[in-house]
């Protein structure tokens, strides 16, 4: 499996039969710059204008934007669960969705925009990720402690931080990916990728935490 990350909480997850599965694609409101990627499946974790710009996606993808248990592609499954965008149960920002790919023997989770610490259902559900896409920018979202206690939590093989501030939102009440790497020791973070390969015979070799190359 090839993942970019292309902004925010926006990622392209490629599998090796060439499905396409996009997560949360940002509109231009959000400052980063708008590429035209192309999908045969885009996961919505919630209806907010930084995580639902379907419209702007190439392909007339399949949208998944309810919890439920999906196939994408024989031998490609997906399972997307409720959870909180904020600590009052969704009173302050409403629900988001978790998602679960299970593809080519690997688990790849996206928290969307958790707000809280994880659901004891969902912690199972969600368990063991070899991928962990986990937001650390706190305000909207979970900050950088209470992502490394959930990392921690899953069991989580590889984590990829979104939803932080770079230069294209550096107005937004939010913070950047350092106070989450800080929590690792350097030698298990990379910084320079621009995409990550990852198979099930490699993932043990993999970083534990992989930011990927964008303009901070």
């Amino acid at each position: 499996m090839l993942i970019r990350h292309i902004g925010h909480a926006e990622f392209l997850m490629e599998t090796e039969s060439g499905l396409r599965i996009v997560t949360d694609p940002y509109d231009e409101s959000c400052g980063y710059p708008v590429r035209k990627i192309r999908a045969d499946a885009v996961l919505v974790s919630h209806h907010h204008h930084d995580h639902d710009a379907v419209n702007l996606l190439e392909g007339n993808p399949r949208v998944i934007d309810t919890a439920g248990e999906y196939t994408l592609e024989t031998g490609i499954r997906l399972t997307a669960v409720t959870g909180d965008h904020d600590d009052a149960q969704g009173a302050k920002r409403g629900k988001t969705l978790h998602f679960l790919l299970e593809a080519e023997g690997l688990r790849v989770v996206h928290l969307g925009d958790l707000g809280c610490a994880l659901t004891e259902e969902n912690a199972k559900i969600l368990h063991h990720p070899d991928i962990l896409m986990i937001p650390v920018g706190g305000f909207y979202t979970i900050d950088a402690a209470l992502a490394r206690k959930i990392a921690d939590q899953l069991e989580a093989g590889t984590m990829l931080p979104m939803h932080y501030r770079t230069k294209f939102n550096a107005d937004w009440p939010i913070s950047g990916p350092e106070d989450f790497l800080a929590l690792y020791e350097p030698k298990d973070v990379r910084r320079d990728g621009e995409a990550l390969r990852i198979t099930r015979g490699d993932r043990i070799c993999q970083p534990k935490v992989f930011l990927f190359s964008q303009e901070m």
